[in-house]
């Protein structure tokens, strides 16, 4: 049984009250676990303790009084908070810790300990106290909540582990469509080039032509998509400033110059092959018709993001047509002046 005659142990500390102080009388009857220490004396002994504390670490008065606080350390104690404890208790300055300690029947809890120093009117530390809060449960249900984590963030690593190379394997599979049906389309354009030197006929030649022109802006378009690392989204202006200068160099005039300003602005993949048809057609006719007459000029292309929308720009320096003729008597548009694509990105 317990010894419940420690309230004189209080009366060590001298308060102007005496013995009827209510600081001891609080100390003494607290159920918070307290207990005072003597650096004074050789190895800053406990001198008092209360029933609390000896409820808390379940050792008798008789086997506390005169131990360091360090017996109820163990194997698990941190070291680390261990030392800022020294180091507070030299310096004699105020300190909260939490400790893995130990009771008498080995068992373990965790323990907030606040100690700060008690100065006499002089300033010379007389005393240290020390008050004890078991945080055993609240210590525990953070480290299960942190387990816990841990197991669901190795449960997300894994799956996203796996949507990776599903995705991974995914994105090759795409890319190898992609690489076959743009070698596909240049075979196909080989094949018609072919075929196109043996007909005679200056107007089937021509329209072939326009259909291998588009055979080969759908090739370019495959090229772009597997070399993509994302094979979702389509970058419209580094394509549309490719094409150009294909189309151009295709064209043998050397006397159209490109002006590009293309910006990196992507669009969804499914949209890339109608974009490109539709730069193919718009290029061609530049070239074809509005320095048809053989003049040079200026090809002006640009690419921009707009309002979500990816905006196309193309202008040329050609002559253009009379809109009032136009207006009386529909025909074909020859050349134009400036054409603009938006396509929602």
């Amino acid at each position: 049984m317990k010894q419940r005659d420690d309230w004189h142990l209080t009366e060590i500390i001298g308060h102007e009250l005496g013995r009827g102080d209510p600081f001891a009388a609080a100390i003494r009857g607290t159920r918070m676990p307290m207990i005072i220490t003597d650096p004074r004396q050789d190895d800053n002994p406990i001198v008092f303790a209360n029933a609390a504390f000896q409820d808390l670490v379940g050792y008798e008065r008789d086997e506390i009084i005169g131990r360091n606080c360090r017996f109820l350390q163990g194997p698990d104690t941190d070291q680390d908070a261990l030392q800022r404890l020294r180091q507070a208790i030299a310096d004699e300055t105020a300190i909260n810790v939490e400790l893995r300690n130990y009771r008498k029947d080995g068992s373990a809890f965790w323990n907030s300990l606040f100690v700060s120093p008690v100065r006499s009117e002089g300033g010379e530390v007389q005393f240290f106290f020390a008050s004890q809060i078991d945080i055993t449960h609240r210590v525990e249900a953070e480290q299960a909540l942190a387990r816990q984590k841990e197991e669901v963030e190795a449960q997300v690593r894994a799956r996203t582990q796996d949507l990776e190379t599903a995705l991974e394997a995914k994105t090759l599979l795409l890319n190898e469509v992609d690489h076959r049906v743009k070698n596909n389309l240049t075979m196909i354009g080989s094949l018609l080039r072919l075929q196109m030197r043996s007909i005679p006929d200056p107007k089937f030649r021509e329209t072939l032509e326009t259909m291998l022109e588009r055979i080969d802006a759908l090739a370019a378009v495959h090229r772009r998509l597997y070399q993509a690392d994302d094979v979702t989204r389509f970058d419209v202006g580094a394509f549309a400033e490719s094409l150009a200068s294909d189309v151009l160099g295709a064209s043998g005039r050397g006397d159209i110059r490109l002006r590009s300003n293309c910006e990196a602005v992507a669009i969804s993949a499914d949209k890339a092959a109608p974009v490109g048809l539709i730069l193919n057609e718009l290029i061609t006719n530049a070239v074809k018709h509005a320095y048809g007459d053989g003049r040079g000029g200026e090809l002006s292309l640009d690419v921009r993001q707009s309002d979500g929308h990816a905006l196309i720009d193309l202008r040329d320096d050609g002559p253009g047509f009379d809109e009032a003729q136009i207006a009386r008597k529909p025909t074909r548009c020859t050349a134009f002046t400036a054409f603009a694509v938006s396509v929602k990105s």
